[in-house]
């Protein structure tokens, strides 16, 4: 039988973690390597350019574009305020002058004695980038960022929306229970939480309200995320949405009861600091939400190697694709010969055998390793 290689979706208590954080363009690296580091602590920092502003000046000022540099009272390369006087005509007889007003603070750039424009640049905008996850600086990306290595429980979710959180995690709900807006109290402020089968509109309207940084769930109704989000996601990455609250779905769409394994490893982690993070990309370069709960060990931490996903006969899996989406079975059979699906279509195959005690034959691309 050929080794079979399929998606793996990590469920783990003793993991070593390495996550990457870089900058969007070349900047400064504020740690050294092998330095302790907080999930709040700012690892490397750059600036971005600022927004650009086009004014008609010799429009403006009634002139040819040739004569606009002779109307200038500032120059190209000076700092100027919103609202300061950049520009003035002479006006006739000294009298009936018109003037050029900065539309923002910024720096003059651009004196065009072609177009008659002068283009303004807002100041550079800072941009710092936080260690996400407690840890240890393991990798200098120079001029770029740092990887940083940590150890605990690692679990990736199906879906998520909304960016980087931390917090402390706390169990809500039991595996099989609604989440409802009563289980959110004003003590949750500030917390990650987790637990249930589904979550609605009503429910992350709430979490926005008290200030609950994420919520680590079974499922939700596409139509309650699409209410929540005001439009309907596509499918390029998530992760950029500002709604006030990271979600991340353990199971899939829909009321589904979260994975035993999964529930039981959050459980453990009750009251303890985490990571979160929704962004979710399904396509090429596939990308996890994911919670992560640090357990550093005195700082020490073993070095990994990385090795693809195998599936093989015992392993447990979901699958995630209908008529099945978001059942898990355990692997009985890797046939090794191309299967004949309906469509005629031939493909490798997996024999699964589902929580009820379900048999499936599915393809193998229906299916994603739940590495345990």
């Amino acid at each position: 039988m050929a080794t079979a290689y399929t998606p793996g979706l990590k469920v783990s208590q003793a993991s070593v973690i390495l996550k990457e954080r870089r900058l969007p363009l070349q900047g400064e690296v504020l740690v050294r390597k092998g330095e302790k580091v907080k999930y709040d602590d700012i690892v490397a920092r750059t600036f971005l350019p600022g927004e650009v502003h086009t004014v008609n000046g010799a429009g403006i000022l009634g002139i040819d574009p040739q004569e606009l540099p002779q109307a200038m009272l500032k120059k190209v390369g000076d700092r100027v305020e919103k609202d300061e006087l950049i520009a003035q005509n002479k006006g006739m007889f000294g009298l009936f002058k018109s003037n050029v007003l900065a539309p923002v603070a910024g720096t003059l750039e651009i004196v065009s004695q072609v177009t008659g424009q002068i283009i303004l640049r807002e100041s550079p905008v800072q941009v710092e980038i936080r260690a996400y996850l407690d840890g240890i600086v393991e990798e200098i990306l120079p001029g770029e960022g740092v990887v940083i290595k940590s150890f605990g429980t690692f679990i990736q979710g199906i879906f998520g929306i909304g960016g980087e959180v931390n917090g402390k995690l706390t169990i809500i709900a039991e595996p099989q229970q609604e989440i409802t807006p009563e289980m959110l109290k004003p003590e949750h402020q500030g917390q990650i939480l987790a637990g249930g089968s589904l979550v609605t509109k009503a429910v992350l309207e709430q979490a926005v309200q008290i200030g609950v940084r994420g919520i680590v769930t079974g499922g939700i109704g596409d139509k309650d995320l699409r209410d929540f989000l005001g439009y309907d996601l596509g499918v390029a990455i998530t992760g950029s949405e500002d709604k006030g609250v990271t979600l991340v779905l353990t199971e899939g769409f829909g009321g589904m009861k979260m994975a035993k394994k999964t529930f039981e490893l959050l459980k453990s982690a009750h009251g303890k600091p985490a990571s979160l993070n929704g962004a979710t990309q399904i396509r090429a370069g596939v990308m996890r939400p994911e919670i992560i709960i640090p357990e550093i060990l005195d700082w020490k931490i073993e070095s990994i190697s990385l090795k693809p996903s195998i599936l093989e006969i015992g392993n447990l899996v979901r699958i995630i694709r209908e008529p099945y989406f978001g059942m898990l079975a355990k692997v009985n059979k890797l046939p090794s010969d191309l299967c004949t699906l309906p469509t005629e279509a031939k493909v490798r195959v997996v024999e699964v055998e589902t929580e009820a005690g379900v048999k499936l034959t599915l393809p193998r691309a229906n299916v994603e390793l739940i590495e345990l």
